[in-house]
């Protein structure tokens, strides 16, 4: 193995623009990564300047560009809706990705590379809280079976390259998140960010209920992004696993609530006061999903911004950026 992260590295952030890939470019910022006195340089590229579909463009960049460390987040993504509307869309899109950019970094000579998964690679009725070993020990949830199984795939692209090469390859595997960047499109959006667009057009439009899918009992976790990247720094500063330990950690708070709660919770927030109604045709998907995020902590890392403090700067965020007409819906 090639050692651990330094200030000497060229990063390539893949998917920079995205809400996880803009915390972790800023956490890399805010830690010192982007200073050229010490050789070191912050890479990025939009979807214009670089198709990560193509594997002929991501090769042709890479040598050019010769990063020596790579963070993979960038992935097609959607809430319930959009994973049950497009599924050949979310696994062959994302399967693309994970494989132009994973193998060409690994013949490129890279040194290190973290691939972003996400919670959903775990069974649906898995063990709570959930631990990394979970993966494939039972049934997925099928409204969103097709994105985890592109996820597990770069997960276990990772793993076979450093098994069999040796390369310094890596996977964190967080909760649901949100905050700064988060996409509030009215049906392909995330089940928080949904939420908040909900309540929030109630509020601003007077009315008096506001209806929401499923049954509001499943419950789940949250992260904020920021915590996201500073986690996502930590693990490239002080984790490297060898090429038979587990190859994934969870990246989480470890607390959990119910969608119910989380409704009053973002209802609080945006100010409104009328009635919440559960439309129980609707789908929940999976009933719990708490990560085990002991290993994390082991290491030194826990999350720092509290649910009530991210949600309430996450509004007002929401509701500035609906008046400057910057919220992001695509």
């Amino acid at each position: 193995m090639s050692g651990l992260i330094t200030r000497a590295d060229r990063i390539f952030v893949a998917g920079h623009r995205g809400m996880a890939g803009s915390a972790i470019t800023r956490a890399l910022q805010g830690a010192g990564y982007v200073d050229p006195a010490q050789g070191g340089a912050l890479i990025t590229a939009t979807r214009a300047e670089l198709d990560l579909l193509d594997a002929v463009a991501v090769q042709r960049w890479f040598a050019e560009q010769r990063p020596t460390v790579v963070v993979l987040a960038a992935a097609k993504v959607g809430g319930i809706h959009a994973n049950s509307a497009y599924p050949a869309d979310f696994l062959l899109d994302n399967l693309k990705i994970q494989t132009n950019v994973i193998e060409t970094a690994w013949r490129a000579g890279v040194r290190r590379l973290l691939f972003l998964g996400s919670s959903c690679i775990y069974p649906k009725f898995a063990e709570q809280p959930i631990r990394e070993e979970a993966l494939l020990t039972r049934p997925l949830e099928p409204s969103n079976e097709w994105y985890a199984i592109a996820k597990i795939a770069g997960l276990k692209l990772c793993a076979a390259l450093r098994r069999q090469h040796g390369f310094d390859a890596f996977s964190l595997m967080p909760t649901n998140l949100y905050g700064p960047g988060d996409n509030y499109h009215p049906t392909n959006s995330h089940v928080l960010p949904a939420l908040i667009r909900r309540f929030h057009q109630a509020t601003e439009s007077g009315e008096t209920r506001v209806t929401c899918w499923g049954t509001g009992t499943p419950l789940r976790e949250f992260l904020h992004v920021d915590d996201l990247g500073e986690a996502c720094v930590f693990a490239l500063e002080h984790w490297q696993p060898g090429p038979e330990e587990l190859q994934h950690l969870n990246v989480g708070t470890g607390v959990d609530l119910t969608i119910a709660g989380l409704a009053e919770a973002v209802a609080a927030a945006t100010g409104f006061q009328g009635d919440i109604y559960w439309d129980r045709s609707k789908p929940d998907g999976t009933p719990r999903k708490q990560l085990d995020v002991s290993r994390m902590a082991a290491l030194g890392w826990r999350a720092r911004i509290e649910l009530a403090e991210g949600l309430a700067s996450t509004v007002a965020l929401y509701q500035q950026e609906i008046k400057t007409k910057a919220i992001r819906t695509q």
